[in-house]
């Protein structure tokens, strides 16, 4: 009986530390600048697909801001609710374990391809987006929330 609590137990921590290292979460995601926090974005699967939706926004002034410069059909759409990653898949890459997708940045309206690595156990996620080749982009690291 002890041993089948002691395996349960340690089969369920083992899971638990496999769903960590994914992106599947809610993230603070925090600007270039490594210390301004800007909002809070929900990464979930669906159909072996990730998606990212912000939730929050930290800044007060742009909870009711919409994406005017966005030329696809997030276009004026609230920046609050809208998506922003799409498309992410799971990749046999340990430099970007999921990629093939792409994040909106809603400050500028820009669509660029986007890798994410979860680092630091999984506490951390380093999403870089990039315009053709991965060396011409940024990576900004947002931290789990939940």
């Amino acid at each position: 009986m002890k041993r089948s609590i002691a395996a349960l137990a340690l089969g369920l921590s083992a899971f638990a530390a496999w769903a960590q290292v994914t992106p599947v979460g809610v993230w603070k995601t925090v600007d270039d600048d490594g210390k301004t926090e800007k909002s809070l974005v929900r990464i979930s699967e669906s159909g072996g697909q990730l998606v990212g939706r912000i939730e929050t926004l930290f800044d007060a002034a742009k909870k009711d801001s919409v994406c005017d410069k966005c030329s696809d059909e997030r276009k004026d759409k609230r920046i609050v609710g809208l998506t922003i990653l799409r498309n992410v898949v799971k990749q046999d890459n340990e430099d970007a374990p999921w990629a093939g997708g792409d994040i909106l940045d809603p400050n500028n309206g820009k669509v660029y391809k986007v890798r994410l690595k979860p680092v630091d156990g999984g506490r951390k996620l380093e999403v870089r987006g990039y315009i053709g080749m991965p060396m011409l982009g940024r990576t900004q690291t947002w931290l789990r929330v939940e």
